[in-house]
């Protein structure tokens, strides 16, 4: 992955901050940090938030306030238009979101996977014995 740049969508509420929608939780240790390394590097960053309206607008000030200004929020690019109401696919390389199955990894862990200087775990974790199978 190194010396590539990707296109990053990020959520907002348990990914950057803690989930305390629709107020603004406390930053998730080094994920402006993170945000911020990845932008100098030349990464996207496209906020991917369940938010509109105010509660949206509060989120992305407080981004801006803490170093970051998302390449676009909850579309692909810029100039599209779609209704805001409805959530739509993003066209992304990468989403970061605290829904992930496993939830979400520590923002050193997603910076050292996306630059690669760590090669994903994607083998699957062996199958405990369950009531299923007995």
């Amino acid at each position: 992955m190194k010396n590539e740049t990707y296109t990053i969508a990020v959520d907002f509420d348990g990914t950057i901050v803690e989930d305390e929608y629709p107020g603004i939780g406390k930053p998730i240790i080094f994920a402006f940090d993170t945000l911020k390394k990845l932008q100098e590097e030349g990464h996207r960053l496209i906020l991917w938030t369940y938010r509109n309206g105010k509660a949206l607008d509060e989120a992305i000030a407080f981004c801006k306030e803490n170093g970051i200004t998302f390449y676009t929020v909850n579309k692909s690019f810029p100039e599209e238009e779609f209704d805001p109401k409805y959530s739509r696919k993003i066209n992304a390389d990468y989403f970061i979101d605290d829904r992930n199955i496993g939830g979400l990894k520590g923002w050193g862990e997603v910076y050292q996977l996306l630059i690669g200087e760590k090669t994903p775990n994607l083998t699957p974790k062996p199958k405990k014995k369950s009531w299923f199978s007995l």
